[in-house]
Order: C-alpha cells, then structure tokens, then sequence
C-alpha cells in the first residue's frame, strides 16, 4: 500500500528590499515545526501595487501564507488589505516595530527600502580590515605594518590569528608577528608607534598542551615544539623581549576566550571609533 507524502505547506517571504531579513525571522520561526513539510520562497524587490497582486495571485493559487515587511504604509496596507478580501493570511513583520519606535522616539522613519542593509563608510572599513588582517597574518607583508592599528606579538599558539580577525571586524587593521626562539624579532616592528603593540604570553603547561592537540590533529611530530623546558625557555625569552619594550600592552591569554582578550585590547589602544584620525 502506498503511503501518501505529506502535504507541502508553501510560504511566500515578500519585501520592498532583498527580503533577508524577514526570510531569516521565518526560518527561525519554522524551525519549531520540524514535522510539517514546508517551503520557503523569497519574492525581493516588491515596490508597487501592480507588483503586490501579482503575489496575492500566486499565493491564492498556491494557498501560501504571506510573511513580509513594506516600510511603507501605503504597501503594507495594500498587501494586507489583499490579503483579507482574497482570505489569505498575511503577516506584517515590520510596520507594528515601526510604529512602536516611533511613538517611542517621537519620530517618523524615513521608509526608504533597504536601509538595514545600505553598504556605509563603517561596512567598508570593517571589510578593508579584514583584507588587511589576512595579508598581514603570521609575519607576512611586514613593509605594511605602519599601517597597522594594532600589531599582537607572541609565540605559536597564542591565539594571535583567531584574536586578530575578531578585533578586525570591528574595524581594526591587524599584524601579527611570531616571535620565534633565538630569532631576533623583524627590525619593521622597532618602526611603529609602541601603544599599538600587543605581546601575547600564556602559562607553559596550557601552551603544551594546545601544541600537543594540534600536533595530533595534523598527525605530525615537530621535535622540541611540545616539550615543556622547550616551551618555558621560549615563553622567558618573550618575556624579556616584552621587558625590553615597556610601552607594549602585555595580556595573559591562559584559559581566556578570544573575546574577552580582544575586549582588554580594544579598551587600551588608542584607535577606539572606525575611521577616527590616528592619535
């Protein structure tokens, strides 16, 4: 006996800009009903009323429900106003905000499409960081440091990559420099400004075993890099070079999460605004 499939319960996300937003709000919404079988279409870029019964047609065809978000009142009215008269359902997840806020705020939005996603000056520099950040990782382009906001120094395993790419989504152009035993550090970071340079150290044994877990994963044996007198040897001469350097920011990172290593960085160097002048 055949067993019949379940029926597919269609979902139109409508909007006057890409619909992201409102499509993301949905699938989290659809994720407390996992036993009903469901699709999701995105309808972007709606923007008359010719446009809006062309999806209150589909919707009556396909008997979906209607998700979607107008800034503009005279949209939002014309969709649920259709809605009603076709017996659809149709959910406003923008205009009650909208109206909340602006009783709240004592004033009226300016209902231009899009708006949550505009590419501004603060979107650009944080993506500007971030391609600076990865040029710059691990020693590399050290003729570009000078443009760094902020330069972490410290031996393998400190965290420095990880801790510079969240510091560069927040506008931060980052380096970071392996400092390496019996090596002397590169002459490019004696060049830069010592309030953006953070040195990095952490407890031996955690060191080791952090070296230890990413020598298993790579299934790779380095000789000395795990060893503890090794590891302590390496972390004392980071310790003296940072004694040498009295204007850098030092931070134990032991057992700390990147966040919270960023958080004391961000709070001691002196770029603190995306795009400010550099003091």
């Amino acid at each position: 006996m055949a067993v019949s499939s379940p029926e597919v319960r269609p979902i139109l996300v409508v909007s006057d800009a890409t619909g992201e937003t409102a499509a993301k709000m949905s699938l989290a919404a659809l994720a407390q009903f996992p036993q009903v079988a469901k699709v999701l279409s995105r309808r972007y870029y709606i923007r008359t009323e010719e446009q809006i019964q062309e999806v209150l047609r589909e919707a009556k065809e396909k008997k979906a429900l209607i998700v979607f978000t107008f800034v503009s009142e005279l949209l939002s009215a014309a969709m649920q106003g259709g809605a009603q008269k076709m017996g659809l359902i149709a959910i406003d997840l923008l205009s009650p905000l909208l109206s909340a806020m602006s009783a709240f705020l004592s004033a009226s939005p300016y209902a231009v499409p899009g708006s949550l996603h505009q590419i501004d000056t603060d979107y650009l520099g944080r993506v500007e960081a971030v391609q600076y950040t990865v040029k710059h990782d691990d020693g590399q382009n050290l003729s570009g440091i000078s443009q760094a906001d902020i330069i972490l120094v410290g031996p393998s395993r400190t965290a420095k990559t990880p801790l510079s790419i969240y510091l560069a989504q927040f506008g931060y152009k980052v380096a970071n420099i392996p400092i390496v035993l019996h090596l002397a550090p590169p002459k490019e970071i004696y060049d830069v400004d010592p309030t953006r340079v953070v040195g990095l150290c952490i407890d031996a044994h955690r060191l080791v075993e952090i070296r230890e877990a990413r020598l298993k994963k790579l299934k790779q044996a380095v000789p000395g890099y795990a060893d503890l007198e090794r590891v302590r040897e390496e972390i004392d001469y980071c310790r003296e070079f940072y004694r040498q350097n009295p204007k850098w920011m030092i931070v134990d990172v032991t057992g700390r999460a990147v966040e919270e290593v960023a958080t004391d960085v961000m709070s001691w160097v002196p770029v603190k605004v995306i795009g400010e002048k550099r003091k």
